[in-house]
C-alpha cells in the first residue's frame, strides 16, 4: 500500500512520479502506468530507494533499459525504481587478469565497446546487447559463443535491509538466460555492481571484432520497436526455426507482429498492446507444444498486470 509516509520518505532521496506510463521507458514501447517512478542516480539512492519500499512494504521493481521485459496494459503495482547508477572502475592487474568493476545500471553495450576499443578484451561479444549490467547479471547476457558467466568474478548485492553481499557465478547459480534470480531462488534483493576478469587484447582487432558483429546482428535482426529474441533456443534447435516450422513467421495481432527476418522476434508496429504481445507469445507456445512437444521457455519477463 502507497502511503504518505512513503511518499515523503522516498522524495527525500529526489523527485518522484506518480502514475508514470511505462510505455516510455520498455524498448517494446508498452505497458501501462507504476503507481511510483524513482530514477536512482547512484548506488546510494538505489540501495535506499530499495530499503524503504521493502520497510513500507511496498512491492519493487528495479527496471535497468527497458530491453527484456513486458509489462502489462495495467501498469505495475508499487515503486519502479530506474537504475541509473552508473560507472566503470579499471582496468587494473589483478593475478594476469585485467580487474574491471562496472555498476549495475551501466549499458552493457557501452561497457564492451569502451573496452574493446581500450584493447581490454573479454566483453567484446556483449557489443550489442541492449541491457544493463544488472540486468546482464540477473538474465546471465550472452551472444556470439560469450555469456557473463565466462568472466564474472562476483557480483554485489543489497539486501531489503541495505547489508550489501559478495556472490560468484556458483552462488548465482548462472545458467542459459538465467540466474538463482530469475529461479526466485534469492529473493529481495537487488545488483549493486559485477567484477570482471578480462584480459589485455590488441585495440585494431578488438574494433573489427566489434565492427564485425554489429555486422552480423544488423543482418539477422529486425529494426523497430522490440525486446530481442522472445524465446530461449533449445539445445539443439533456434527457437526461430520452430516459431518458423508452425507457420507463424508474419502474424500479426493487432499492431504485433512476429518479425518476418526473424521469428523470434515480436515487433510493436506503431500502437500494439501489451495484450496483444501476450497473444501472440501464448499462440506460439500452442502451436509449438502442439506439434513438437516442446514448451518453449521466454527469455523476457511479464511484469505488472493487464495481459
Amino acid at each position: 500500500m502507497i502511503t504518505r509516509d512513503f511518499l515523503d520518505e522516498l522524495r527525500r532521496l529526489g523527485p518522484v512520479r506518480l502514475m508514470e506510463p511505462m510505455r516510455r521507458h520498455t524498448t517494446w514501447g508498452v505497458g501501462g502506468p507504476a503507481d511510483v517512478y524513482f530514477v536512482a542516480r547512484s548506488e546510494d539512492e538505489l540501495v535506499r530507494a530499495f530499503v524503504i519500499a521493502r520497510q513500507h512494504d511496498v512491492p519493487v521493481f528495479v527496471l535497468g533499459s527497458g530491453s527484456n521485459v513486458l509489462v502489462g496494459d495495467e501498469g505495475i503495482r508499487g515503486l519502479v525504481i530506474e537504475n541509473q547508477a552508473t560507472g566503470l572502475e579499471g582496468p587494473r592487474p589483478d593475478n594476469g587478469w585485467l580487474l574491471v568493476r562496472a555498476y549495475s545500471g551501466t549499458s552493457l553495450a557501452t561497457a564492451a565497446r569502451r573496452l574493446a576499443f581500450a584493447g581490454v578484451a573479454g566483453l567484446e561479444w556483449a557489443c550489442g546487447i541492449p541491457g544493463t549490467v544488472g540486468g546482464a547479471v540477473v538474465y546471465n547476457a550472452g551472444a556470439y559463443g560469450g555469456c557473463l558467466r565466462d568472466v564474472l568474478v562476483s557480483a554485489r548485492l543489497a539486501d531489503a535491509c541495505g547489508r550489501v553481499v559478495e556472490m560468484g557465478p556458483q552462488e548465482l547459480a548462472l545458467g542459459y538466460r538465467g540466474s538463482a534470480l530469475t529461479r526466485g531462488l534469492l529473493r529481495d534483493m537487488v545488483v549493486l555492481s559485477v567484477d570482471l576478469h578480462l584480459w589485455e587484447g590488441d585495440p585494431q582487432v578488438l574494433k573489427r571484432r566489434v565492427r564485425d558483429l554489429d555486422a552480423r546482428r544488423k543482418a539477422a535482426q529486425p529494426p523497430g520497436r522490440n525486446a530481442g529474441s522472445v524465446f530461449k533456443n533449445l539445445p539443439d534447435r533456434p527457437a526461430w526455426w520452430l516459431i518458423d516450422q508452425v507457420g507463424l513467421r508474419g502474424h500479426r495481432i493487432g499492431d504485433a507482429q512476429i518479425s518476418e527476418k526473424h521469428a523470434n522476434f515480436i515487433l510493436n508496429l506503431g500502437k500494439a498492446r501489451a495484450a496483444d504481445i501476450k497473444a501472440l507469445i501464448d499462440l506460439v507456445r500452442q502451436r509449438v507444444q502442439e506439434r513438437f512437444g516442446v514448451d518453449l521457455e521466454l527469455e523476457v519477463t511479464l511484469v505488472g498486470e493487464g495481459f
